[in-house]
């Protein structure tokens, strides 16, 4: 084995490959195919979306596993552990079983360089495998159509909220990112859209390849109804469905398209109606609205553009508090600051800003900058997250809530790694 321990592979493989992105699928279709991990025997589900995967994801993951399924998850990128990444019945793949894979992977490669990205993907592949699973679940990293985890055919394939991000790779619309996400579609399957107004080119690229594409508000629908929720999709309705554990209200439209993803399937692996409540109620899924600390309230959230911090500022206004709400912040260079901060400056008495301990992160005298230009109050610079955290705290009474977000490394470095 070229290494004895995780840490060592990942380090090897963050330099192995010239670019730490490097769409496209002929390299590691190839890796794939040596393997022979390209044909899942399980039923696989492939997420895309720029919003709402991971609680998509989750919220599968929950339903079937009460069913009674064995299931595989594949999600990115992780808070604290690399091990996040790949779940087999709702627990990490432990360090070996990984390195198994990646010693399985480095020998079918030959001269064949991978990504960071494809190496993991692939070690998802060749661990669900092996692992006698009824269901695969995938999480695309970037887009779609060229993402490594489009090189296996999905059953189903579910599109969450599209908003405009890593316009360098994807487009700089909607309309053009829409083509990307598309990419997970395959003839004749079905394909759940759970945005409430995507882009045209969705329906445009099912019509082109004959994709079955189930709409939300055209072919399934939801609304809420006093303590709970109802949906229904043709001949198949649930009333007083019990909100999702995940909070805040869009987490309705990601279950939605959950659902309607469970009803596509309902031929091939059934699920009772005891399946979806005990799943909604008992979903979880790190860093995404968790609450983490009482008096003051305490919440972490990876919103990190413009789309996912306006459903922060939603969550805010709907949940007030008696006292200020605190914010700590933390953003990548590469994203749209004003657009992520615009729907939130009435929403926070004072902000903490830092720069999370990573080379794409934005300096934090230039957030500090922009987002006094915009009308911020109360800014405070500090050294990193863990002192804006702090001095959030010390600043807060009983009353106040705290908020922390703007990037999946800004949470990593506020969360206990015992959540």
């Amino acid at each position: 084995m070229r290494f004895d321990s995780l840490e060592a592979w990942l380090r090897w493989q963050e330099g192995l490959h010239p670019r730490t992105i490097d769409l496209g699928l002929e390299r590691v279709s190839k890796v794939a195919d040596r393997l022979g991990i390209r044909n899942p025997e399980a039923t696989v589900i492939t997420v895309a979306g720029t919003n709402g995967k991971g609680s998509s994801l989750a919220m599968l993951d929950a339903i079937y596993r009460q069913a009674g399924y064995r299931v595989g998850l594949y999600t990115s990128p992780h808070i604290h552990h690399y091990n996040e990444r790949i779940r087999i019945q709702g627990k990490m793949v432990e360090d070996a079983r990984l390195c198994e894979a990646f010693e399985a992977i480095d020998q079918a490669r030959g001269d064949i360089s991978l990504s960071y990205f494809e190496f993991g993907t692939l070690a998802a592949l060749w661990l669900f495998s092996e692992a006698d699973l009824d269901l695969v679940l995938l999480e695309v990293g970037l887009g779609g159509r060229l993402d490594a985890v489009n090189i296996v055919d999905a059953d189903v394939s579910l599109i969450a909220t599209i908003d405009v991000d890593h316009i360098e790779w994807l487009g700089n619309d909607r309309e053009q990112i829409g083509v990307e996400k598309a990419g997970i579609m395959r003839p004749g399957s079905p394909a759940i859209v759970s945005d409430a107004m995507p882009p045209a080119s969705i329906a445009q690229e099912a019509e082109r390849i004959k994709s079955h594409l189930l709409r939300l508000g055209h072919d399934f629908r939801y609304s809420k109804t006093g303590q709970g929720w109802s949906w229904q999709m043709q001949q198949t309705q649930y009333d007083d469905l019990p909100l999702p554990a995940l909070q805040g209200e869009f987490q309705l439209q990601n279950a939605a398209g959950v659902l309607a993803v469970v009803e596509a399937l309902r031929t091939d692996l059934p699920v009772a109606r005891e399946a979806i409540d005990e799943g909604l109620c008992g979903v979880r899924s790190a860093g995404r609205m968790t609450r983490i600390g009482f008096e003051p309230d305490v919440i972490l959230d990876v919103a990190h553009n413009p789309q996912s911090t306006a459903a922060l500022a939603a969550y805010l206004s709907a949940n007030p508090v008696s006292g200020r709400n605190l914010a700590v912040l933390g953003v990548m260079a590469d994203k749209d600051v004003s657009g992520m901060l615009h729907p939130l400056l009435d929403c926070f008495d004072a902000w903490y800003l830092a720069s999370p301990k990573i080379p794409r992160a934005l300096q934090v005298d230039i957030l500090a900058e922009k987002l006094q230009d915009l009308g911020g109050q109360g800014v405070q610079r500090f050294s990193s997250i863990a002192d804006a955290c702090e001095a959030a705290r010390s600043a807060a009474n009983s009353h106040d809530r705290i908020v922390i977000f703007g990037s999946f490394y800004t949470v990593a470095e506020a969360m206990p790694e015992t959540l």
